[in-house]
């Protein structure tokens, strides 16, 4: 079957990428509303007659635009279809699929909304003409796939007729990954960009992209070699030159690729495959740079080089290769900062900005949801095969819009500024990650009033990891249980410094193992356990050591469960620690969707609770809600709504509300309900009889199983993102977290856990 190569170097069958673009609704992208359209009045509100309101706001003061549509968020992705990929000049229809795809790319790793737009013109001057009007729509503009030399001619022209950023991703996207490469590159080497010589093969958009941008950077002028297929690009050659070419002419006696080489410690490739021969990779100089980027096969592959120098730091436009140079680290996060800051253009210093940025976070530990992608070839760490973050890093957007909107407002081309960094940092985070609001306040209390946590199961890696990042967050300290030996050796092994704030405690070495051990034996010598068992529990087993730790008051909490079930844990801990008085120990689930966070409880503990378990577990629920910050509205649910249909079943549930209204509680409850009653305004209305102010935020599952069902399904089904089951009513704070999870998973469990501690 006939096969087609995209960017990345992925191979896929015709048929398989056919079908991808084919099945369900074609093509890749949907229109959605961001704003009820249920009602008259959603309708009236978002048209006529409301819609007159932010149209005279927007007529009297042009910048509430960014504040009333969308187009502070909105970028046009246009292409005329010259130089589509590696495919040529196919025309403006066949680019579609690709601009459709760049949307796509904008949405998924920077929520930058984005439209796809082909103009059918080849004609510089027309194609400038189209597009300088549609500033009003937009944000920004990223121009994609127009060869060269109109590429120049109309970035330059949009540039100066329109006052949003203009960008040619072809050209600088390319530029700005390698150079942060190509930074990294020279700090492995010990070598400084105005010491080198560098060598670029390829005099097309982003050829030129790149050697003006580390001319930029530093690099002097005649330092940098530009060849094109002629051969150098010199002062006083005349075959073959146009004004961009002519702007990086250099003093050279060199003529030929190949001449240039000689000496070279930085190759650039932006050409074809096999440009770079043995015997140029031979001449350079020690320590040879040699970014390939041509695609779909490099100027040299990185086994053919790495035969030739074993010295060589090579990177690839591939993604089965290590030093991936990959537009999508660029694009949409740089787009993301120029927006966040309304930016006129992107410059220079924002350009540099993001490079730098690439660089930097290539040089810290990479987390388990980058090296998920890396099995089988080892955990990447900052090193000669790895001087570029990958591309599902989720840390670039934080890192890289940041970067750049400093840059932006540093360099006056930003309309907004940017007062609260902090709080900046923590809205990049949401956009990816759903659960970063969440944790926003967890870790900044944490930050005023550290905690010292207890990592259970210290010798494995991925704990190894949390227990640093949560050190290095400034969350507080963090003791690692295991063989002192063996959590050095993971660490050492994995790349990971062990900080100061860490500390490792054996418990076969522990100075208060008695200690522990008769405090087990005082909570367990009447449930059959002798004086030797609890010693054995307390110095073999890590969940009875650490629970001990933070019993007795050692440490402030708890986390464990990466290699262990859920409920071995829990039974582990409760062996040591009480549930606090009157409370009912349970698991919430934290449900995240659309902006709505709903706590589902209990998705851990009781089974089949009875009416008075019910109630308990809607009191603890509704306190864990409001110390997150929310006003708990909690709905009991059942199969029936308000007695119908009739179910005995829901006999429990209705027993549960009558028990609350008994107690006077704080906090706004009801049921028995179904699901859809408790979470849709307009079915609550049906009953008006119903306590519930508003939606329901706490939902009081009848029974474990259904809890847990319904809290994978719309994992799975919907949009929605699951965290925990969160772990509370315990006298002291512990958390569990599921086998397998990742280091990440681990911090905010632990980060959990340490918040519980303040009450």
């Amino acid at each position: 079957m006939a096969e087609t190569t995209r960017r990345s170097g992925i191979r896929t069958t015709e048929a398989e990428a056919l079908a991808f673009h084919a099945d369900g609704r074609p093509g890749k992208l949907e229109i959605a509303p961001t704003k009820p359209m249920a009602t008259q009045r959603d309708l009236s509100l978002a048209y006529s007659p409301g819609v007159a309101v932010p149209v005279k706001a927007i007529a009297e003061d042009p910048a509430r635009a960014f504040d009333y549509t969308t187009r502070g968020n909105m970028v046009a992705v246009i292409s005329n279809g010259t130089a589509i990929l590696g495919l040529g000049n196919l025309g403006p229809l066949a680019s579609k699929p690709v601009m459709e795809g760049k949307a796509v790319l904008f949405k998924r790793f920077a929520d930058v909304d984005s439209i796809d737009l082909e103009v059918d013109t080849e004609d510089p001057e027309t194609f400038v003409n189209a597009v300088r009007y549609l500033g009003p729509s937009f944000g920004g503009i990223n121009l994609e796939d127009i060869k060269a030399p109109e590429c120049f001619i109309i970035e330059q022209r949009l540039r100066e007729l329109m006052d949003i950023p203009v960008f040619h991703d072809d050209q600088h996207g390319t530029a700005i990954i390698a150079a942060a490469g190509i930074i990294n590159a020279l700090h492995l080497t010990k070598r400084e960009m105005k010491d080198i010589k560098l060598v670029c093969n390829g005099a097309g958009a982003a050829g030129i992209a790149c050697v003006e941008l580390v001319k930029a950077m530093g690099v002097p002028h005649d330092s940098v070699i530009l060849c094109d297929t002629k051969g150098v690009i010199y002062q006083g050659r005349t075959d073959g030159m146009n004004q961009w070419k002519s702007a990086h002419a250099a003093h050279t006696d060199a003529r030929t690729l190949e001449e240039a080489m000689r000496g070279a410690d930085v190759f650039f490739g932006v050409s074809a495959k096999g440009a770079l021969t043995a015997e140029m990779v031979r001449s350079m100089a020690d320590n040879p740079i040699i970014f390939a980027m041509a695609n779909p096969d490099p100027e040299i592959t990185p086994e053919e080089a790495h035969a030739i120098r074993d010295d060589a730091i090579v990177a690839t436009g591939r993604s089965d290769y290590p030093n991936q140079v990959n537009n999508v680290l660029g694009f949409p996060y740089i787009f993301r900062g120029a927006l966040d800051v309304r930016a006129t253009q992107i410059n220079d210093a924002m350009k540099i900005a993001a490079a730098e940025a690439l660089a930097a976070l290539a040089r810290e530990d990479v987390p388990d949801a980058v090296a998920s992608a890396y099995k089988g070839s080892g955990r990447p760490k900052f090193g000669r095969d790895y001087v570029i973050p990958a591309p599902f890093d989720p840390r670039l957007i934080t890192h890289i819009p940041e970067a750049v909107a400093r840059a932006a407002m540093e360099s006056g081309a930003a309309r907004k500024d940017i007062a609260d960094w902090t709080a900046y940092r923590n809205q990049l985070a949401s956009r990816r990650d759903p659960t970063a609001g969440t944790f926003q306040n967890i870790f900044a209390t944490l930050r005023q009033r550290p905690r010292k946590v207890v990592f259970a199961e210290g010798e494995e890696e991925q704990v190894i990891r949390a227990a640093t990042n949560y050190v290095t967050q400034g969350l507080g300290q963090a003791v690692l249980v295991g063989r002192e030996d063996r959590i050095r050796e993971t660490a050492r092994f994995a790349g990971v410094e062990l900080k100061d704030g860490i500390s490792i405690n054996n418990a076969r070495l522990s100075e208060r193992t008695s200690a522990y051990s008769e405090h087990l034996y005082g909570r367990l010598q009447r449930h059959g356990y002798l004086q030797r068992d609890c010693h054995r529990l307390i110095n073999t087993d890590r969940n009875h050591f650490a629970a001990a730790m933070v019993a007795l008051g050692d440490a402030d909490a708890m986390v464990s469960g990466l290699t262990r079930n859920y409920s071995v844990v829990l039974d582990d801990v409760r062996h040591v620690i009480d549930p606090k008085p009157n409370r009912a120990v349970i698991g919430i689930s934290i449900v995240i969707s659309k902006g709505r966070t709903t706590f589902v409880a209990d998705t851990a503990v009781h089974d089949m609770p009875t009416a008075a378990q019910l109630a308990r577990i809607a009191t603890e629920a509704a306190r864990f809600a409001r110390k997150l910050g929310h006003d708990p509205r909690v709905a009991f649910l059942a199969h029936s709504t308000f007695g119908h249909p009739a179910s005995e079943r829901s006999e429990r549930v209705r027993e549960a509300v009558a028990l609350l209204a008994q107690n006077s509680v704080d906090f706004e409850f009801d049921g028995e309900m179904g699901a859809d009653v408790a979470l849709n305004p307009e079915l609550m209305a049906l009953y008006p009889f119903c306590r519930l102010t508003g939606p329901a935020n706490v939902l009081v599952m009848p029974a474990f199983h259904s809890a847990s069902i319904s809290t994978r399904m719309v994992q799975e089904l919907g949009e929605a993102t699951v965290l925990g089951p969160v772990l509370v009513g315990l006298e002291k704070p512990v958390q569990i977290v599921k086998l397998g999870a990742t280091d990440i998973d681990i911090v905010n469990m632990a980060a959990f856990a340490a918040f519980s501690a303040e009450g």
